[in-house]
C-alpha cells in the first residue's frame, strides 16, 4: 500500500486567518487525493530563535530543548511540507524564521570546506514542499521577500518547492474563503505536491526493478 504524509505548517498567530485557510485548503486537496495529512500551528510551540551554538555539529540534532522537539520528528517523517506566512514588513513572521532557523541541524558541512555542503533531506533521498505567502497588500513588489524567505531554506534543506502561491489583497478574517482565484491556485498547488510523491514512488519501483537486474 502507498502511504504518502504531508504536513501543513502554519506560520501565522491566527488560526483562523487567511493564512491557516489557504493551507487548510492545500492540504484538503491532498486528501482528497488519497494521502495522509496534517496540519500544525507554529504558534502552539515555543520555538526559541537559533543561537549558533554548533551544538548539532555531529549529530545533526539541535540541543535546544524547546516544542521544536516535538516538531523535528514530523519533519522528518513527513515526504512534503506546505509551509505558509502571512508577510510582516514585506518578510515572513517571527515564529517562521525562527522556524527555519532551527532546521539549522538539518544542514551538514564538509569539515574543512563550508562552502561544501548540503541538506540531510538532500542525502536521504530528497522532499518536497509547497510554499504559500500571503499579502495584504494588491502588489507583489510589497509582499517583498516573504515567499523568497521560505523557497530558499527549504531548497538548501533539500526539499524541492513545487510550487509557490502568492496571495494578494488578503488582510480581513475570511476574505481567503471569498477569493476564488488563491483558493483555486492552493487546491492545485496540494494536488501537484501529491503526483509529484506519486509519481516518484511509481518511478522508484520502477527504476529498481530495471536497474537491480
Amino acid at each position: 500500500m502507498l502511504i504518502i504524509k504531508i504536513l501543513g505548517i502554519v506560520g501565522s498567530k491566527r488560526k483562523n486567518g487567511n493564512t491557516s485557510f489557504l493551507i487548510q485548503r492545500a492540504i484538503e486537496a491532498a486528501r482528497e487525493e488519497g494521502v495522509e495529512a496534517e496540519v500544525i500551528f507554529l504558534s502552539d510551540y515555543t520555538i526559541a530563535g537559533c543561537t549558533g551554538c554548533e551544538g548539532c555539529k555531529n549529530t545533526y540534532k539541535c540541543v535546544i530543548n524547546d516544542d521544536m522537539q516535538k516538531i523535528y520528528p514530523r519533519l522528518l517523517e513527513a515526504d512534503a511540507i506546505i509551509l505558509g506566512s502571512p508577510t510582516y514588513f514585506y518578510n515572513v513572521t517571527a515564529v517562521v524564521k525562527a522556524f527555519i532557523d532551527r532546521c539549522y541541524c538539518f544542514e551538514i558541512f564538509s569539515e574543512d570546506d563550508r562552502s561544501v555542503w548540503m541538506g540531510i533531506n538532500e542525502v536521504l533521498g530528497g522532499k518536497y514542499a509547497v510554499v504559500i505567502a500571503v499579502c495584504e497588500q494588491h502588489s507583489k513588489v510589497d509582499m517583498g521577500y516573504t515567499a523568497e524567505a521560505m523557497v530558499k531554506p527549504l531548497e538548501a534543506l533539500g526539499y524541492r518547492v513545487i510550487d509557490t502561491v502568492k496571495a494578494l489583497g488578503l488582510f480581513k478574517k475570511g476574505e481567503a474563503l471569498n477569493d476564488e482565484k488563491a483558493l483555486v491556485q492552493t487546491a492545485k498547488a496540494g494536488k501537484k505536491l501529491v503526483k509529484t510523491l506519486k509519481l516518484r514512488k511509481e518511478l522508484e519501483k520502477k527504476l529498481n526493478s530495471i536497474y537491480q537486474k
